[in-house]
This record gives structure tokens, sequence and C-alpha cells, in this order.
């Protein structure tokens, strides 16, 4: 019998542990008992899976008898960080305001997780006694080795962003005073900011407390999945429906698929290495992408969701749109051509109107071939009507020419 990993072991295994502050923080982290924070800034009213990766994590240390906060960052993110490509826009106040609510809300009910905004304990602050307090404590020259700093020195960084690492370290301060916080984890990209905080707990009460960083979750590309890299995709299910996020997990390369099963599911050693050997042996079953899929959606958003995303795609496969929600329909056809249907047309003047045809020659040739389908159904009538009777819930016409090439209508 296979003999159980600690929880650090397991953190490893499962490659989510890049930096650590301390060797003694493995063995506090396998006893349990411990208050940690993670963070995020406001700069979206929604997480993506970018942060799952993090998220989870902290759901693992939960598991494991230690105690999670999730600071929403209200203060820090009308300063911004430094990414080290260039400076972030300034950010509007209602609407920073506005996404903390929404976080606060979408943290709680996901991941069961305290949340705290950093701006109630740093819109009183004084500008001098923060200077006086805490500036005088770290040394320029160990704020500008941190790597983003040092990266976005080359191009220009501002007061503000620069300043961004003391203020999270005030804000693990704050945390280890009022809650008796003892740990922070967080992104590879923010282990400067982690270690900041470290070093002014330090220097202001001589404790030690601790921090770990998780390497950031890439795509295949190796691209961080994150808004700022435009390939978001979203935890809030009306942003990104569990379809969209289904089809996202079952497209993935194959490549990907035993570091994210580790990164992205509580699935043991044991039951990953079963699915990859079984993945292995038929890729093209996607195996592995299926069991993925089905664990992160359960996670997000529940069995009953996963299900219906499965039954989406088995219809889209099969041409059966008619099975599939027509509140749906907008969001899973958003990417393909739109048009706007203000009056009732025959088919061949309608393909041929709307571009989808290049004449009235060509529409004919489709139709008579039976290379239309409109919501599903194969068109071989050229007297056939686009009208509201044949539109899904008297909205949309999905249409498609050949095999593989949609549309979609809408009244």
């Amino acid at each position: 019998m296979e003999k159980e990993m600690t929880l650090y072991e397991d953190l490893e295994w499962r490659g989510l542990i890049k930096d650590i502050s301390s060797e003694d923080l493995i063995e506090k982290l396998n006893k349990g008992g411990i208050t940690f924070y993670l963070g995020t800034d406001p700069t979206a009213d929604s997480l993506h899976i970018g942060h799952y990766s993090t998220f989870l994590v902290a759901k693992r240390l939960q598991k494991a008898g230690h105690t999670p906060i999730l600071l929403v960052g209200g203060a820090t993110g009308l300063v911004g960080d430094p990414r080290g490509t260039g400076e972030r826009e300034k950010a509007d106040a209602k609407v920073i305001e506005n996404n903390y609510t929404k976080l606060k809300a979408q943290v709680e009910k996901l991941f069961d997780i305290k949340c705290v905004n950093n701006y109630d304990w740093f819109k009183d602050v004084n500008y001098i006694d923060f200077l006086r307090d805490y500036g005088k404590y770290i040394n320029v020259n160990y704020m500008i080795n941190k790597d983003l700093v040092r990266r976005q020195l080359e191009i220009g960084i501002s007061y503000a962003e620069f300043s961004y690492m003391l203020i999270q370290g005030v804000d693990f301060k704050h945390l280890h005073d009022n809650y008796g916080v003892t740990l922070q984890i967080g992104g590879s990209d923010q282990w400067g900011n982690l270690t900041t905080g470290i070093e002014i707990i330090r220097k202001l009460t001589g404790e030690e407390v601790y921090a770990f960083s998780i390497p950031l979750a890439t795509d295949s590309q190796g691209k961080k999945m994150g808004k700022s890299e435009g390939n978001a995709v979203w935890l809030d299910i009306e942003k990104t429906s569990a379809y969209e996020l289904y089809q996202y997990l079952f497209n993935l390369e194959d490549s990907m698929m035993e570091a994210y099963l580790k990164r992205f599911t509580f699935l043991s050693k044991n039951e990953i290495e079963e699915i990859m050997t079984k993945h292995n042996e038929a890729p093209e079953k996607r195996i592995a992408q299926e069991a993925l899929a089905h664990e992160v959606i359960r996670d997000i958003h529940g069995e009953e969701e996963y299900q219906k995303a499965v039954e989406i795609s088995r219809a889209l496969f099969s041409g059966d749109i008619k099975k599939i929600p027509s509140n749906q329909i907008g969001k899973i056809f958003s990417k393909v051509d739109h048009i706007d249907i203000t009056e009732e047309k025959n088919i061949v003047d309608f393909l041929a109107d709307n571009k989808i045809c290049s004449s009235k020659r060509e529409a004919r040739e489709f139709v008579n071939a039976g290379s239309i389908t409109l919501n599903g159904e194969k068109v071989t009538d050229l007297e056939t009507l686009i009208s509201k009777d044949i539109a899904l819930d008297n909205k949309y016409v999905v249409i498609r020419k050949g095999k593989k090439k949609y549309f979609l209508g809408e009244f």
C-alpha cells in the first residue's frame, strides 16, 4: 500500500511550491493550525481560472487544518502593482469598490473563505506616519532588487507602483496583529511583495512569519492565465458559461493534462496516474480532458451545470440544436458571424443578402445539395421562409453552411 503523502509532499508533487521563506515552514504546514492569507486586487468583478489554481491551494491548506483569509485589495487596487512590462492605467475608485463587493460574494460562495478589504485600514492612514512607521524600515536597494521592480525600472516605474510592495507588506503586518496571520501565499510573481511583509514584521516585532509562492498557471504557450494576457476564463457563470468552461478545458492540449490534473483537481496520485494511463492508450478519447472538466466544473458550478455542459456539447456535435436551452444560444455562438433579422425572407434571399453565400445561384446550389441547416434541421426546400415561426424561442436562428461554418441570426 502506497504511503500517504504529507501536505507539503502533496503540494510539491502537484507542482504547487516554487519559493519558500524558511524550511521551518514545512513542519508547520504538515502539523496544521496556521492562519494564513492570500490576496487579490479587485481589477475585475470576477476571479478567473488563473486565480482558481491559487485558491485551490488555499482550499488544500484549509482541508489540512489551516485557516484561510482572503484580502481583496481595495487600497492596493487603486495603486496598482508593477507587472514588469509597463505601468497600469489609473483605476476608478467606484469600479474598484463595485468589484470588491462582487469578488467578496463570489469567494465566500465558492471557497467559504473569510474576506477582508485593505482599504478599511488604509483609508485613514496619515502619509507622514506611514513613511515614519514603515518606510523607515525598508531599504530602497532591497526594493529595487525585487524581480518585477527591477524589470520595470528599465522602462520606467511610477512612485505609486514602486510603493506597492511596501503597502502589501503593511497588509501582512496588519493581519498578523489583528487576525494572528503567520503565513502568506501567492503567485510566484508576488514573491518580492510576500517577503517584504516578512521583513516588516521581523523588524518591528522580532517575530518570524512565513511565505511560500506558487508557480503561475500558464496555458499551452506558456502565457499566464490571466486577464492581462487577454485569455481570461472567468469563474462567474454569467461571464463564462459552464459550457464555455467545458469547451476550454476539453480542448486543452494533451501535453498539459498531467500537470493540470495535479494543479486543478483534488484527485489522488493513484487516480491521476490511472487516468493518464488510460488517456495515453487512447488520446483521441480525451479521457484526461473529460476528467479535468468534470472535476473543475463540478467544484465551481456543481454537478448539474457540468451535466448541462456535456449535453450542450453532445447536441452541437450531433447537430441537434433544439436540445440547447435558448438562454445559452447567444453565448455559445457569440463568436460566430451575427445577423440581425428585421423581416421575414425567403431562404435563398436570406443567404445571399447576408453574404452567407456569394450569390443567389450559390445559395440555391447549397440548399439543393442539403448543405444548409436551420437550427440543426437540413433545408432542401427553396421556398423555406426565415421567420419567427422557425426561430428558437421566437428569437434565434442558427444557420450552418457545410459542416463547420456557423452563423447566428437573431430577431
